[in-house]
């Protein structure tokens, strides 16, 4: 019986040149086509605003009780905020930080409302970094880097990601602003690398600077082994640690947004910072992955290690991302991750909300939506998952400085 299996090959098979020159044009084509839609959709000059916080929200970010922040207001200890049609205060993240000052102004301890370091304390920087996509990773660094930034701290996010999702959520358009340069990448290139004050960017959010990514990120990772080979100086593991450390003054704390995979990018990250987190989500594929991450990863860093680097770290920690604690495996395998790794393992947890999803469909956070634009209770519960994540990590921040 003849099956026609011969040397012919199929009649629709295609040959790897063949191929390749489609998926350049595929990807031609999409581009072209991403940046058409956003140039009909976005004015090429607009940005996003933050929005504008009621007395109880701004009271929050200040540390006060509502009462004390109306009294303040009544005795002209504080600058005013005008009033709506309605008669309400409304407060700019702007209108936070001239509050702060006031009251930094008349109290025995400015740290009470300027937050941020003094004196010799060192410049935190806190790597997201994750083996597996969809952990949250992101979403983290997003909401962290907001909340420290609404709290009174001077941050720096700088988005290591090539698919710079995180720089899309702070209201830049990697495929439109950063064609030719102008993200991390031009601080830690191999020939003729910029500054690093030229490739950071002021946000919407008043006290939050971004060093973004794109596309472009990835020429480091096919760079870097011509670089290992010609002995390129300084090192790739050291580039992005001294292109921080030339900016360190201007801030209190750096979020570092990690690429899904192990490779130069990520490692250089891991380098550069004082501390980690690691989301994980709570299912057993997951922390499977997070248990081939961790062998890489402490393989990769003795290397590094290895060649005279000193590698010391203000605190390691799991967070158990996108949470649900009604429902059973979940809790069983965070269970699994305490029992393993004990109080490495944040005691808050990141929920799983359809506000925090909802919100990120249109690259924002709950910060930027508030809590009239959907169901108040997941609004509210969202908001107190984040808001305890923040502050159990805060006080892992303050003992690194040496206050608790």
């Amino acid at each position: 019986m003849d099956l026609g299996c011969d040397s012919t090959k199929y009649e629709g098979s295609m040959s790897a040149e063949r191929v390749f020159a489609e998926l350049q044009t595929d990807a031609s084509t999409l581009h072209a086509s991403i940046r058409l839609h956003l140039e009909r959709n976005f004015s090429p000059d607009a940005r996003k605003h933050l929005r504008t916080f009621s007395s109880t929200e701004a009271a929050d970010f200040l540390g006060l009780a509502p009462g004390h922040l109306r009294k303040l207001h009544a005795e002209n200890k504080i600058p005013d905020v005008p009033l709506d049609e309605r008669g309400r205060k409304f407060y700019s993240a702007e209108d936070l930080g001239q509050i702060r000052l006031a009251l930094a102004r008349n109290t025995r301890d400015p740290s009470l409302y300027l937050r941020g370091r003094v004196g010799q304390e060192p410049l935190q920087i806190i790597s997201c970094v994750s083996f597996k996509g969809g952990s949250a990773k992101t979403t983290t660094a997003a909401y962290l880097s907001q909340w420290y930034a609404l709290h009174g701290y001077r941050v720096l996010v700088v988005d290591m990601d090539p698919q710079a999702s995180l720089s899309s959520m702070t209201g830049l358009r990697p495929e439109i602003d950063f064609t030719h340069k102008g993200t991390i990448y031009d601080a830690i290139r191999y020939d003729d690398p910029l500054p690093m004050s030229e490739v950071i960017r002021k946000t919407y959010f008043h006290g939050l600077d971004i060093a973004a990514g794109g596309l472009i990120l990835s020429e480091y990772e096919t760079e870097t082994p011509y670089a290992l080979r010609r002995g390129a100086e300084p090192p790739f593991y050291l580039r992005l640690r001294e292109a921080i450390q030339s900016v360190e003054a201007n801030y209190d704390l750096v979020f570092i947004d990690c690429p899904p995979q192990l490779g130069f990018l990520t490692l250089s990250s891991l380098v550069a910072s004082t501390s980690i987190i690691i989301p994980v989500v709570p299912n057993f594929i997951d922390v499977a992955s997070l248990a081939q991450f961790l062998t890489m990863t402490s393989s990769l860093l003795d290397t590094i290690r290895d060649a005279g680097m000193t590698l010391d770290y203000d605190f390691l920690r799991y967070l158990v991302s996108r949470f649900e604690p009604s429902d059973g495996p979940q809790a069983q395998v965070a269970g699994l991750l305490r029992a393993n790794f004990g109080k490495r393992v944040m005691t808050e947890t990141f929920l799983k909300s359809t506000a925090v999803s909802d919100a990120g469909l249109t690259h924002q956070t709950l910060f930027e939506v508030g809590r009239g634009s959907m169901n108040r209770n997941t609004y509210d519960r969202s908001m107190e998952s984040v808001n305890a994540v923040a502050r159990e990590l805060e006080q892992e921040i303050h003992k690194a400085w040496g206050r608790l």
